[in-house]
């Protein structure tokens, strides 16, 4: 079982690297502005005392007034983990930066949350719908998709 990181820790060092970053902190997760998800993923995965080298999942929720898109990422070598979640204001083209240059165990993962929840993720390398057909209407996990379509 891993140790969960201390996200007042996490956030002082993500501060000190990438001043205004971090929105939303707690006890168990840290929540950092969109635009600067890369820089602070690689940093979290080269970072001599982190190396968060192993991402678990990705996955989203629709707030209605927001996207949270959440990724859990754990170190094999120290065994600890830590949830990261990025919020993204925009609905009607919502994007991140990809992270499979980081992490190839992304790929799958941001192409199933482009398909259910239409958030796209920049310079993935194959960025199409992995669940679902090409022509389906919508993307069913938001929560303004109706049968058929979005509303």
């Amino acid at each position: 079982m891993t140790v969960a990181l201390s996200c007042i820790e996490i956030k002082t060092k993500l501060e000190a690297q990438f001043p205004g970053s971090v929105i939303e902190v707690s006890d168990s997760i840290i929540v950092i502005r969109a635009e600067l998800l890369l820089e602070i993923a690689a940093f979290l995965k080269t970072s001599p005392d982190i190396q968060l080298d192993y991402l678990s999942f990705i996955t989203a929720v629709d707030y209605q007034n927001y996207f949270e898109v959440v990724y859990y990422l754990n170190s094999i070598v120290y065994n600890h983990s830590l949830l990261l979640k990025v919020r993204i204001n925009e609905r009607e083209n919502p994007a991140l930066p990809s992270v499979v240059s980081l992490w190839q165990g992304a790929d799958f993962q941001e192409r199933e949350v482009y398909d259910l929840m239409g958030i796209s993720f920049e310079g993935h390398p194959n960025m199409k719908r992995i669940v679902l057909w090409d022509g389906f209407p919508g993307h069913p996990l938001r929560k303004d998709w109706r049968d058929g379509g979005q509303d």
